[in-house]
């Protein structure tokens, strides 16, 4: 499968990687357990996207002076319009997130590290899913079409069941860990574990942590194609799906609040997973150009967000909630 990653490219991205996830882990251990200000998540959100356009300007200058205008531009648009899809879908990621968050009332100064290690869970099972993809791709190209009819069906049953509201007493890993696992009614600092009177006993963070790296894994599965029908070339696959995956931290404490405004943008995302699943299954005949692959992306998102903020949803009726309401024990 042809890559414009070099040994080096691969090997300085890795070393980027590594060490973003590494001051991520001081920040915390520095900071402790504190809840994220929106002014600290809107710094960290902008810092995030500046290097990630950083870096797609830095890849197109570098292809421009060794490869030629046409090509750097044709990878600066697959990269642009990838981590754009993996940052809608990680929108989604972060409403799961809020959700778990609520059912099991985790205190606002303890999900910060729930969003770091489901970050650092994320990435690992993301580099793991494209080096499969890639394998299978180079193997039997035919897959790709596999990979658009999940994306179009996915879509079609997001968009389907936008409105349903979610139900995690029926979730099949919270009645398992219920039901085999010695679990406390309460929280005990940041602490996954506890001994008491000589057993181990888990704690509600420890519950939400596997939740977390479920949803991680189910995300991962609906992501991975998505920018595999922007391009095959397993470097800007990984690239934009990393960087997208970096900043969730900070967009999750940045969105969580603004769930109900953008009340229409899961309609948004499921249009876009079907556009990109479309688009992989007419490949063999009608080869959509990134640059407009791009426009229908960001006009898709764009239009879900504007048309939130001037149709706002409304208010719900007494008594009639999402089925969400904090839950202190398990």
């Amino acid at each position: 499968m042809e890559s414009i990653g070099t040994w080096w490219l691969w090997l300085g991205f890795a070393g980027f990687v590594i060490a973003a996830v590494g001051v991520d882990l001081v920040v915390l251990r520095a900071q402790g357990a504190h809840r994220v200000s929106q002014r600290e998540a809107l710094s960290w959100t902008v810092l995030w996207v500046a290097m990630a356009l950083a870096f797609c300007g830095g890849l197109w200058l570098w292809l421009d002076h060794s490869s030629g205008r046409e090509l750097a531009n044709l990878k600066a648009t697959e990269f642009l319009t990838g981590y754009l899809i993996e940052k809608s879908l990680s929108v989604d990621n972060i409403f799961v997130f809020l959700m778990l968050f609520t059912y099991f009332a985790v205190p606002s100064e303890y999900q910060k590290r729930m969003i770091v290690l489901g970050v650092i869970g994320a990435i690992v099972l993301r580099v793991l899913m494209i080096l499969l993809g890639a394998l299978l791709i180079s193997r039997f190209h035919w897959i790709l079409y596999g990979f658009g009819l999940f994306l179009l069906l996915t879509g079609a049953k997001m968009l389907w069941f936008a409105d349903a509201s979610p139900n995690l007493e029926n979730n099949p890993a919270l009645r398992w860990m219920r039901g085999h696992l010695k679990i406390t009614p309460q929280f005990h600092g940041e602490r996954l574990s506890v001994m008491q009177n000589g057993q181990r006993w888990f704690t509600p963070l420890f519950v939400v942590l596997v939740l977390v790296a479920i949803t991680d894994m189910i995300f991962a599965v609906d992501s991975i194609p998505a920018v595999y029908a922007v391009t095959t070339d397993p470097f800007i696959v990984m690239t934009a799906n990393i960087f997208a995956i970096l900043g969730l931290r900070a967009l999750y404490f940045l969105l969580a609040d603004m769930k109900e405004r953008f009340h229409l943008l899961t309609y948004g995302l499921a249009l876009v997973l079907i556009f990109v699943g479309t688009k992989m299954l007419i490949a063999g005949w009608i080869k959509v150009p990134p640059l407009w692959s791009l426009g229908v992306v960001v006009g898709l998102l764009t239009a879900s967000i504007v048309i939130s903020v001037l149709a706002p949803p409304a208010p719900p009726q007494p008594g009639k909630g999402l089925g969400l309401e904090p839950r202190n024990e398990i």
